[in-house]
């Protein structure tokens, strides 16, 4: 998405073009240093409107055993602020117009709920962050009332979208410092009073970097937070975000599923990603989220029958593993995104796969984030167009993967020392020796997974 806003218009464009030309010497900066906790974490996504039949906060506390014994870490809320009537979509509207910053929706509970539900989430290990949405309201939150000029104004001097399509939501101005002080006095507030460890920032590279920069120093001030921006910009990583979405990554597997590219552009990808970003830049790796789910559709009408072995590649790739809302439980339809639509939740091998991966991650510093983890060292194979084989080691850990990600059973022979040792096979657990000169039958969409 790109910004609309007249002030920082030519910033942008300079940015971008400063990327695009010299993109080692923008990447390589960062400041950030992520929380101690966050160095083999998983995050989770939760819709809570969708996720039980009550779609409460008092509801959601009763998945918390099941999400903490798959090995989620980070349980991260769409946004949970009470939601604009004017102009609405639909009839429960969207969760990103906000009415308030500083209240939660009724629907959800009570803000007293919520902290009890941050302390439950705490005590069993985990941590929360919190969607927030600093680049538009609804039209009818407070501030419009008590501060119109917090707000864009058109030639007429009315409100107005950011985007077309974002009816439901009116631009904020950033050339305005009390807007952005106010706006950081909301996102300190959760820290302060609900003790929550961080943020999803929505549309987070329309909102200045400067904003974000600042609003990463006032809120590390409370507590040492994690930020994951809604964007792929290389320079949000430099002072304000320990993470960013990796659409690259997405968008290769949504082609290769469909046949129009083959491993040789992941390949590509995943070498351009090493000159792009900081070392210890964590990228969060995916198949699916809200956006994907209900707009471009599930992993089984995306991804086929190889939406198991792209979650799995997720997970063991270099990056941070994102799980959505019911993906452990086989979700195979779209959620409706303005209306009550609840997940089925019923017993799915995703599940046990998740749950193998994230103890993996988890126990073994090969497949920890950033600098903390291994390099992923390419393995050739005899058909490097559809199989993808790779090794990660850190310390006395490894993990060797293959990948089959094409519909073709293929007859795998490898010749590399890299992968001369005894390993553990993940899914039964038993030991075996592979010799450097290794060769296997890979059914279509299959995987195998060693460790040690």
């Amino acid at each position: 998405m790109a910004s609309f806003r007249k002030f920082n218009k030519f910033s942008f464009l300079f940015s971008c073009i400063l990327s695009f030309f010299s993109v080692n010497a923008v990447a390589q900066k960062s400041e950030i240093i992520h929380p101690e906790w966050s160095k083999n974490a998983t995050i989770y996504e939760v819709n809570l409107r969708q996720f039980t039949n009550e779609g409460t906060f008092k509801a959601f506390e009763k998945h918390l055993p099941n999400l903490k014994n798959m090995g989620v870490d980070i349980i991260w809320f769409m946004p949970i602020h009470p939601i604009g009537e004017l102009n609405r979509k639909g009839t429960l509207g969207s969760y990103y117009s906000v009415k308030d910053y500083k209240a939660v929706n009724p629907e959800f509970g009570t803000l007293d709920e919520f902290k009890d539900l941050v302390n439950k989430i705490h005590e069993m290990g985990m941590y929360v962050i919190i969607d927030w949405v600093a680049n538009h309201t609804s039209w009818d939150n407070e501030w419009t009332k008590t501060n119109p000029d917090f707000y864009s104004k058109d030639s007429l001097g009315n409100f107005y979208a950011p985007v077309p399509d974002w009816h439901d939501v009116i631009d904020l101005n950033y050339e305005n410092n009390e807007m952005r002080s106010a706006m950081i006095d909301a996102l300190k507030f959760w820290v302060s009073e609900c003790n929550i460890d961080g943020y999803r920032c929505d549309v987070a590279a329309m909102v200045p970097t400067e904003f974000w920069n600042e609003s990463r120093q006032e809120l590390d001030k409370i507590k040492k937070v994690f930020m994951l921006a809604e964007a792929s910009e290389t320079y949000l990583h430099e002072k304000a975000f320990d993470m960013t979405y990796n659409w690259q990554l997405k968008d290769i597997m949504n082609e290769i599923a469909k046949g129009k590219k083959n491993v040789n552009a992941l390949d590509k990808r995943l070498k351009k990603e090493k000159q792009e970003y900081h070392p210890d830049a964590y990228r969060m790796n995916f198949t699916t989220n809200h956006d994907e789910n209900t707009w471009n559709g599930t992993v089984f009408e995306r991804l086929g029958n190889g939406a198991e072995a792209f979650m799995v590649l997720a997970a063991t790739i270099e990056g941070m593993p994102l799980i959505y809302s019911g993906q452990e439980a086989g979700l195979n339809k779209r959620l409706d995104f303005f209306e009550k639509d609840t997940i089925e939740w019923k017993r799915h091998r995703f599940y046990d796969v998740i749950k193998k991966i994230f103890d993996l991650k988890k126990n073994n510093e090969a497949l920890w984030n950033g600098i903390s983890g291994g390099e992923l060292v390419r393995i050739k194979t005899n058909d490097d167009k559809s199989i993808f084989a790779f090794i990660r080691q850190k310390n006395n850990n490894k993990v060797f993967a293959l990948f089959n990600l094409s519909p073709n059973s293929v007859t795998v022979k490898i010749n590399s020392d890299l992968i001369n040792d005894k390993f553990k096979d993940l899914f039964n657990e038993s030991e075996k020796e592979i010799l450097s000169q290794y060769t296997a039958e890979m059914p279509g969409w299959s995987y195998k997974v060693f460790y040690k």
